[in-house]
């Protein structure tokens, strides 16, 4: 059978994917949707190379150069292994640390990428099973390695795997070496420029070495040193239900709290075990309240008053909160402020807050995040979206002044850290201090939801929310570039009736008028693609697409006028979710999606 194909690169791509060169299973793959004539798949699966990007890569798993399988990750193993030997800020011999989450390949994967590395002389200590994405970043500088790789697709479908890169410093890459890394990925096009060793063999030659039970003491015992009031976990016992989605959280986040004093947790049995389909899973994003169904029923067995949830790789949390007799979710901006504003009160009531604290997030997150650093006289830089840029704050901030202490960083995606054992969000120490606050809540007959109604009594209510757009494939990437180019060049100067004040375009690093569209201000932040309109009334809505799913997201705030009293605000909280969905609609349909 003779196919056409939109271009003859994509021809030879199928080809050689069907030669002997391929494993078998791999050829089958290919040579069945051949024989099947399926030509938009093939496409697909052949038009561009999976893109290496700032922080690595994700997709859909699967043969083919746009899909995540051995092949790709040999390929961007070998082209990181070129850039590490020509740009490493330690000296020899070079180190590497590797772990991987619960999804289907990704052991192989990890330890496609071990071989591949001990083939290029970097010595390579692998955790022996599944463990969590922070444990990789707490790793990188425990053993003093030069990089860090983890394989994982964080909360995506089961559909997908994907592959982060870690610096030295434990933290996501960023400029120079995420652009210098990429450059050099895209420079390997075939399997003849891989250097490559069997794992077992690279085993048996010393160059890759199994982590042990050392390193989950070590991590642990970390973890734990983040407890700020002990005595409020002993004084007021708590019960935890917990769920890690069938993901990695499983093998660390009992032990963890445990550690941290909370003897009464349940966790949710037939989640607990890691299956990369997450079978019982309704899915495996604790943004999404489905997610957490199975352990809120487990809850109201047990007389839970804290469910906790974390995504495959367990470097986000998701959480319910027994409130009123009704299992409440909350969301990554409102647990952001809360546990913000303790960490900040209660280490100044106890004496433990340093003369020069600091915490930080992201462009994204709401604005309430500021507002309660700022209450307690605290450096609040706001930074890019993705944790490897609140990393990068942390650092800068003590080349700044090595007084600055920095405690918390967080983004509104339900990633959160506390102190630096990590350089990168972690749900396991977030399950801990959650619970703490929530202990310490217990304590004064309050919830977590009791608290951040006082945050919004203190500052001002607040709705906030997002969503996302999935385009996949080609054509949805051009759909996402002609979305972006209307927020970029003809944007709405009113939404819902609200005027726009400010536009910033985070990727020219400028602030307009919202009405003449002139330029008023400028950004003192790297450039990236994010637009941001702010209305007269203190709303906001934002737009970007993502940078590791085909998908544009969508940013939205609502802001309430402050109030005197707690029935005050919850009245205005009301109001401000029956305004939610008209407002949403409007900017959407102000920028041409329906």
């Amino acid at each position: 059978m003779t196919l056409s194909f939109s271009s003859p690169e994509i021809a030879e791509r199928v080809r050689e994917w069907t030669s002997e060169e391929y494993d078998k299973e791999t050829r089958a793959e290919i040579q069945a949707l051949v024989d099947a004539g399926d030509v938009k798949e093939l496409e697909e699966r052949f038009y561009r190379s999976l893109e290496f990007g700032t922080g690595g890569l994700r997709g859909l798993l699967g043969a083919g150069t746009n899909r995540m399988n051995r092949t790709v990750v040999a390929r961007a193993t070998q082209g990181l292994a070129n850039y590490l030997k020509q740009h490493a800020e330690k000296p020899a011999p070079l180190r590497a640390a590797i772990t991987h989450d619960s999804r289907n390949f990704s052991r192989e994967f990890a330890e496609t990428a071990a071989g591949v590395l001990a083939a290029n002389d970097i010595v390579v200590h692998i955790s022996p099973e599944l463990r969590p994405t922070p444990y990789l970043s707490f790793a990188v500088r425990h053993l003093d390695c030069h990089i860090g790789i983890v394989v994982t697709a964080s909360h995506n479908p089961k559909e997908y795997n994907g592959y982060k890169v870690y610096w030295h410093d434990g933290s996501q890459v960023v400029p120079p070496h995420d652009k210098g890394i990429v450059a050099e990925v895209k420079k390997i096009s075939s399997n003849d420029q891989v250097k490559q060793l069997r794992f077992d063999e690279a085993v048996a030659r010393g160059l890759v070495h199994i982590m042990d039970e050392t390193m989950d003491k070590a991590y642990l015992n970390a973890v734990a040193k983040q407890c700020i009031d002990a005595e409020a976990i002993r004084a007021n016992p708590l019960k935890i239900v917990y769920t890690p989605l069938h993901g990695v959280g499983g093998t660390l986040a009992p032990t963890a709290l445990r550690q941290w004093g909370f003897n009464d947790v349940y966790p949710e049995e037939a989640q607990m075990k890691p299956d990369g389909n997450f079978p019982t899973a309704a899915s495996p994003n604790p943004e999404e309240g489905k997610a957490l169904e199975r352990a809120i029923a487990l809850a109201r067995e047990v007389g839970g008053e804290l469910v906790l949830a974390t995504d495959p790789d367990a470097d986000r949390l998701g959480i319910a909160v027994l409130h009123r007799g009704v299992y409440q979710l909350m969301t990554g901006n409102q647990l952001g402020a809360v546990i913000c504003d303790y960490i900040l009160a209660r280490r100044k009531e106890l004496g433990t807050l340093p003369a020069k604290p600091a915490v930080c997030t992201t462009i994204v997150t709401t604005p309430l995040f500021p507002e309660v650093a700022a209450y307690h006289d605290a450096i609040c830089p706001l930074v890019l979206t993705g944790f490897k840029w609140i990393a990068k704050a942390s650092r800068d901030l003590a080349a700044k002044d090595p007084e600055i202490a920095f405690l918390y960083g967080t983004e509104e995606s339900y990633g959160f850290l506390i102190g630096d054992h990590a350089m990168d969000k972690d749900g396991i120490v977030a399950s801990c201090i959650t619970a703490e606050v929530a202990a310490w809540c217990k304590g004064r007959g309050k919830t977590l939801v009791d608290y951040l109604e006082d945050l919004y009594l203190r500052h001002e209510p607040r709705v906030e929310w997002q969503k996302s757009v999935t385009m996949p494939g080609k054509e949805g990437g051009e759909k996402i570039r002609a979305i972006m180019k209307v927020l970029q060049d003809e944007p709405p100067t009113e939404i819902a009736g609200l005027k726009v004040l400010r536009r910033t375009r985070v990727d020219k690093g400028e602030v307009y008028d919202g009405q003449t569209g002139k330029v008023i201000d400028t950004l003192d932040l790297p450039k990236e693609n994010v637009v941001i309109f702010d209305l007269e009334d203190g709303s906001r809505a934002i737009g970007r697409p993502s940078g590791t799913e085909p998908k544009i997201k969508f940013y939205f705030f609502l802001a309430g006028n402050k109030m005197d009293t707690i029935d005050g605000v919850r009245a205005s909280l009301k109001e401000l979710e029956q305004r939610r969905p008209v407002f949403e609609s409007a900017f959407l349909e102000s920028i041409g999606v329906r």
